[in-house]
């Protein structure tokens, strides 16, 4: 996987618990709201694993941020 790619997953789960913590949500409580385990809510944030768009858009409905401004460039 090129460099690039990983970047960008980090990227994308600061911003992820960025949305979380200004939402003031621990990660079982996001889960819970996105019908996710915490497990999951961790790895999206530490880049282990991606959210697909159904994940980014119940994202942003529970935190109230855009989606593109989780995944903004």
């Amino acid at each position: 996987m090129p460099d690039w790619v990983l970047t960008r997953r980090r990227e994308i789960g600061a911003r992820i618990r960025a949305a979380r913590l200004a939402a003031n949500l621990s990660q079982v409580g996001l889960g819970e709201l996105v019908g996710r385990d915490h497990r999951t809510i961790h790895r999206w944030e530490y880049a282990q694993r991606i959210p697909d768009l159904e994940d980014l858009l119940l994202l942003a409905a529970a935190t109230g941020v855009s989606v593109a401004d989780l995944v903004r460039d």
